[in-house]
């Protein structure tokens, strides 16, 4: 049982290291290189992410500049960013850099990535609860073969919970710090 316990480790350090990646792309009012993580652009017939064709900088703290590396994808690129409304942008195209203010978050806009916080938040306590309930089947599936007994099931179900207490926790604690981090003016 012990061994089961084991396998949903790596699960759960999983999920978190989705959620704290999820974080970046959630804006807070300062450029940082992360918030264009989602943008996806067509380079020669093909969709890919924003930084596999270009390369991105922040000259201060409040504008990004996107350097594709082939100057043709100017167009598509100041459109792809435009397209996405997540990131309430607006691209300029100089001729051989697309810049773009990152504007101060309004209070309602801050509201609103506070409620994205919160479904994301959700996403990754169901992905963690997900890893507990496979392992948990799979302890079932042992009694019901014989190789396990209930009492086994029972210390599992129990040394799961500690396990994903510590890792609540942990995701509490990253979403207050983003929390305070959006909502500070």
């Amino acid at each position: 049982m012990r061994e089961l316990a084991q396998k949903v480790t790596p699960k759960l350090d999983k999920a978190i290291a989705h959620f704290e990646g999820e974080l970046s792309s959630i804006r807070t009012g300062r450029a940082h290189v992360g918030m264009l993580d989602g943008v996806m652009v067509e380079s020669y017939g093909t969709i890919q992410p924003l930084k596999a064709v270009a390369s991105i900088t922040v000259p201060d703290g409040h504008s990004l500049a996107v350097t594709p590396w082939d100057k043709g994808m100017l167009s598509v690129v100041e459109k792809a960013i435009r397209d996405n409304q997540a990131l309430g942008l607006n691209p300029m195209n100089d001729g051989a850099v697309v810049r773009m203010n990152v504007p101060s978050l309004t209070e309602e806009r801050r509201r609103d990535m506070v409620k994205l916080l919160g479904t994301k938040v959700e996403d990754c306590r169901v992905a963690m609860r997900n890893a507990r309930h496979e392992v948990l089947g799979e302890a079932k599936r042992m009694v019901q073969a014989k190789e396990a007994t209930q009492d086994d099931v029972k210390s599992l179900e129990q040394d799961l919970s500690k396990l994903l207490d510590k890792y609540q926790a942990k995701l509490e604690e990253l979403e207050t710090a983003k929390t305070k981090e959006l909502m500070a003016v």
